[in-house]
């Protein structure tokens, strides 16, 4: 399986300093089309993990290419049916895991990449598949694998009050499923249509119908649960994405953040609804999940804030953390920063040129220290995110 190491390999460098990233993305992706290399499972793993690899070194039109013929292969192999995982399991509990989990992997990056970029094979959205869900990831590490369940469970289990614990990966499958359903309202033109009701609802019960066990990031000890922690993420972005259209909240200032998808801009208006303020919310969430202790620089290439409405400072740190492991957040964070500079000075300026004359001498001390708090603030949530990023 010397493509799929090649592929780890090029994924494992983006974290070692000075490793021959490049280099080793083409050694992977020369593997994987060799003529000798199998039609297997596991060439689509060594292409899933290239196209990861691909996206996060900021090669995205070749990492859709890969991605598209990976899920190709998937389907030609049938790896969407449960009996590939029993037949290719060789009878090992820990080997049928990972091939559900490739499966599920390929749904969710698929999503993740139309959900950022704004475009996607998209193919496994219309694709009838009865794979089983993966377990927790501690179970899987420790080659412990329970009963597995499936997403029919899964739905059920809010109708029929099911005594099932679904795993973190679980939640985040229907996170990300809830993104696609999103996605597939771009059409929408009009304010009032209910089918905007609908899939709000989705992603307020998500939230709801997380068990106890689920409301809190950490582990019982401490740390942070990374599939839920995506789950959330995911589900924030599309709350985002479903609501930003019609907010009214005007998007001018972000028009130059480009890194990942062109700017779709956002009439602006003074009739605000219900969606500007669930924009705004779902924003400062993204905002206060950033601060969970968790390094950063291991979170999945993908989740680097784009579809963020608010422009903060720590999301700006957070970004340039990004950047030490995955090029792609370089290009964002110099945009963002560039946005946050000229909000900056066109406030600064706007005080100096109005409101400068009405204010008493307390009061201009009081906008001359709001601004520079304003700079220590974006200096000290790199520092923060430097800071809190160790362990690699």
């Amino acid at each position: 399986m010397d493509h799929l190491e090649a592929a780890m390999c090029y994924v494992g460098s983006f974290y070692v300093p000075q490793a021959p990233t490049p280099a080793l993305g083409l050694e992977a992706e020369k593997s994987v089309n060799s003529m000798s290399c199998p039609r297997d499972g596991f060439k689509v793993q060594a292409m899933l993990l290239l196209a990861i690899g691909l996206d996060g070194f900021g090669n995205q039109e070749k990492a859709l290419e890969i991605l598209g013929e990976a899920q190709n292969l998937a389907l030609e192999l049938g790896m969407h049916r449960h009996e590939f995982t029993s037949v290719n399991g060789s009878v090992l509990g820990v080997l049928e895991e990972s091939w559900r989990r490739t499966w599920w992997e390929l749904y969710a990056v698929d999503r993740m990449i139309a959900g950022v970029h704004r475009k996607s094979p998209f193919r496994m959205n219309e694709t009838a598949a009865d794979v089983a869900l993966p377990c927790e990831e501690k179970e899987y590490f420790s080659e412990n694998i329970p009963q597995s369940h499936f997403i029919e469970d899964f739905d059920d289990k809010a109708l029929t009050g099911d005594d099932i614990n679904f795993s973190s990966y679980a939640y985040r499958i229907a996170a990300v499923r809830n993104l696609g359903r999103v996605l597939k309202l771009q059409q929408i033109t009009f304010l009032d249509d209910p089918i905007i009701d609908r899939i709000d609802s989705h992603l307020v019960n998500w939230k709801l119908h997380l068990p106890y066990s689920k409301k809190s990031l950490l582990d019982n000890e401490g740390q942070l649960d990374e599939m839920l922690f995506q789950a959330h993420m995911v589900t924030e972005v599309a709350t985002i994405l479903l609501h930003r259209t019609h907010s009214q909240l005007d998007s001018t200032p972000t028009q130059p953040i480009i890194s990942c998808a062109p700017h779709h801009p956002v009439p602006s208006g003074q009739n605000y609804s219900l969606h500007a303020p669930l924009t705004i919310s779902s924003a400062v969430s993204i905002t206060k999940l950033i601060t969970l202790p968790y390094p950063l620089n291991k979170a999945h290439p993908f989740l680097h804030l784009r579809h963020n409405s608010r422009i903060n400072p720590l999301n700006t740190g957070a970004l340039k953390t990004l950047w030490e492991v995955w090029p792609c957040a370089g290009r964002a964070w110099e945009q963002v920063s560039g946005v946050v500079k000229e909000i900056f000075n066109a406030k600064k300026a706007a005080v100096e040129a109005e409101l400068w004359g009405n204010f008493v001498e307390d009061e201009a001390m009081g906008v001359s220290l709001e601004g520079e708090s304003m700079i220590d603030e974006f200096q000290l949530a790199s520092l923060w995110c430097g800071q809190n990023s160790g362990g690699i």
